[in-house]
C-alpha cells in the first residue's frame, strides 16, 4: 500500500507539473501574439467610445458590444469612470488596458484623463426638418410615388432581432430621398442622436478629408507618399519608403487601395487588424512598415492599414496636431451640422481613419447626402461647397480597370458595378450606387439616379443575419422612380 501510495503521489506530481507547462505554453503562446493586450484593448477602446463618445448608459455596455464578440472576452473584467471618463479592462487578471476620453480626439487608449474633455449627450433639434433639424417628414408629405405602407414595413422588418446579438441586430436605420428625410429609426434603448459606430465606413469620411485637403493644403493626389510631406512633419517611416519600391506609392493609390503593401485584413485574436487597433500605439507606422509585395497600381487589396497610412499622410499637412485633430470637425462636419460626429485617433495622434467615426444616423445620412450632392451643402443663397467638386466622380470611379478592384473607388464601395460590386447580383440597386460600408452591418448607401441615401447601422456578428443589397432594394422599391 505504501509503495501504491508513493507511485500515485509521483503521477500526481507528474500530472501537476504537465498541467503547469502546458497552462505556461498556452500563456506565452497568447502573450506573444498579444491576443490578451489586444483583448482588453478592444474593450476598453470600445466601452470608453461607446460611453462617452457616443452618449449611451454605461450598464450593458460589456454585454452588448464586448462579450458577443468571442467567449474568451469573458475572461476581461470591466471597471469605468465616469468622473475620468475612463474605462479599464483587466484580462484574466493579467494585462490591464486603459482608454481615455481626450478632447477632440475622442477615447484613446495609454493616456491620461483630460479634464477638459466633455462626454457627449445624445439629443435631437425636433423644431426643424432634417437637415437643417432631425425631424423626418411626415409620410403625407412624402408626395406622389412613394409608398409609405411598403417603406414601413420594410423598415420594421430591418429591425427583427434588434437587441440581439445573434440576430441581426439593427441599431439606426435612415432613408432620404430628394434631400428629404422621410424616414428615421433607433433601435430600442439606443436614444435619438446616439453616435453610432460606423467601423469601416470611417474610410469613406478619410478619403473626403484627403480630397479636401488636395485644394485646403496642396496635397497632390498624383505625387508620391515620399513627397507629400513638408520640411519637420514627415513621420519616421518615410526615410525608409525612400530606399525602396515603396518610393513610388502615390497618395492616389491610397486613396484607391492599390499600393500593394504585404499586408492582410485579417480580424482574428491574432490577426493583423487586432494588432494594428489595438496593439499599435501607432496604426499609421504599423500599417508603413509592411514591405512593397507587388508594384503599386498593379493589384488592389481591401487593407484598413492603407487607409491609416492615408490619414497619417493628411496629418503631415498641418502646421501643428491641435489643427490636424481639430480638421474633421471644421472641414465638415461643422458645415453641414454633424454635431455627433467624431473622428477618433490613435495614441501616437494619427486619425484611426479606418475605424473609428462615429455619428448619429441622422448625421451619417447627413454625410450620404453630402457626397450625393458632390460635395455641396444647403440651398438657394445658402449653399456652400464644402468638398472640392469631383469627390463624387473620383469615389465612384474603379480602383482598376478589371477584377476586384471594379467594385472600389476611392475608399469607398461600388455596389452596383455590375462586374464585381457586392450587389451585382440584386438588379434592383442600381449600377451607379456608391457605399460606405462596415464591418459588422453598417451601410451608408447613394444612388445618385434615385436621389437617394439609404443609412443602416447595426452591429451584426453573424454576417448571414442581415443582406445589405436586399435591404437597398427593398427600399428603392419603396420609392418613386
Amino acid at each position: 500500500m505504501a509503495l501504491g501510495a508513493q507511485n500515485f503521489k509521483r503521477a500526481a506530481w507528474v500530472l501537476l507539473s504537465l498541467l503547469v507547462a502546458l497552462l505556461a505554453l498556452v500563456y506565452g503562446v497568447l502573450m506573444v501574439y498579444g491576443i490578451p493586450q489586444n483583448a482588453a484593448g478592444m474593450a476598453a477602446k470600445g466601452i470608453c467610445s461607446a460611453a462617452f463618445v457616443a452618449g449611451r448608459p454605461v450598464q450593458n455596455l460589456f454585454a452588448e458590444d464586448v462579450l458577443p464578440a468571442s467567449p474568451v472576452l469573458g475572461a476581461i473584467r470591466i471597471s469605468i469612470d465616469e468622473r475620468t471618463h475612463s474605462v479599464t479592462a483587466t484580462f484574466a487578471g493579467l494585462v490591464s488596458r486603459r482608454a481615455v476620453l481626450v478632447s477632440q480626439r475622442g477615447c484613446v487608449l495609454e493616456l491620461e484623463p483630460d479634464a477638459s474633455a466633455k462626454a457627449y449627450q445624445p439629443a435631437v433639434d425636433g423644431s426643424k426638418p432634417w437637415p437643417e433639424g432631425d425631424a423626418a417628414l411626415a409620410p403625407k408629405a412624402w408626395g406622389p410615388g412613394a409608398n409609405a405602407v411598403k417603406l414601413q414595413q420594410v423598415v420594421d422588418a430591418a429591425f427583427v432581432g434588434a437587441g440581439n446579438p445573434s440576430a441581426a441586430n439593427a441599431r439606426g436605420l435612415a432613408v432620404v430621398h430628394q434631400g428629404r428625410l422621410l424616414l428615421l429609426r433607433d433601435a430600442p434603448g439606443f436614444a435619438p442622436g446616439t453616435g453610432l459606430h460606423g467601423w469601416s465606413m470611417t474610410k469613406t469620411i478619410t478619403g473626403m478629408l484627403t480630397y479636401k485637403l488636395s485644394v485646403d493644403a496642396g496635397l497632390a493626389l498624383d505625387a508620391p507618399v515620399v513627397d507629400a510631406f513638408p520640411a519637420g512633419r514627415e513621420p519616421d517611416w518615410v526615410a525608409a519608403w525612400r530606399r525602396d519600391a515603396r518610393k513610388t506609392i502615390k497618395v492616389a493609390d491610397l486613396l484607391g487601395m492599390r499600393e500593394g503593401l504585404a499586408t492582410t485584413e485579417d480580424y482574428a485574436p491574432w490577426g493583423s487588424v487586432p494588432q494594428m487597433l489595438w496593439g499599435a500605439p501607432d496604426v499609421a507606422s504599423w500599417a508603413a512598415r509592411h514591405r512593397a509585395e507587388v508594384p503599386p497600381a498593379t493589384r488592389w487589396q481591401y487593407l484598413s492599414a492603407t487607409t491609416n497610412v492615408l490619414a497619417a499622410v493628411a496629418r503631415g499637412r498641418f502646421a501643428s496636431d491641435a489643427e490636424y485633430w481639430a480638421y474633421p470637425r471644421k472641414a465638415i462636419f461643422d458645415p453641414i451640422g454633424a454635431k455627433s460626429a467624431v473622428l477618433e485617433t490613435d495614441t501616437a495622434g494619427n486619425w484611426v481613419g479606418s475605424s473609428y467615426l462615429w455619428a448619429s444616423v441622422g448625421d451619417w445620412a447627413r454625410l450620404g447626402q453630402l457626397m450625393l450632392q458632390d460635395g455641396q451643402w444647403g440651398t438657394g443663397t445658402q449653399k456652400v461647397q464644402v468638398l472640392p467638386p469631383g469627390w463624387l466622380k473620383l469615389a465612384s470611379t474603379p480602383s482598376m480597370q478589371k477584377g476586384e478592384g471594379l467594385g472600389y473607388g476611392a475608399q469607398s464601395w461600388l455596389y452596383g458595378n455590375r462586374q464585381e460590386g457586392r450587389c451585382k447580383d440584386f438588379p434592383g440597386v442600381p449600377e451607379d450606387t456608391v457605399a460606405m460600408g462596415g464591418h459588422w452591418g453598417q451601410m451608408v448607401a447613394v444612388v445618385p439616379s434615385r436621389n437617394a441615401v439609404v443609412v443602416r447601422l447595426g452591429w451584426t456578428f453573424r454576417k448571414g443575419q442581415f443582406d445589405g443589397c436586399q435591404l437597398l432594394t427593398d427600399v428603392l422599391a419603396a420609392l418613386p422612380n
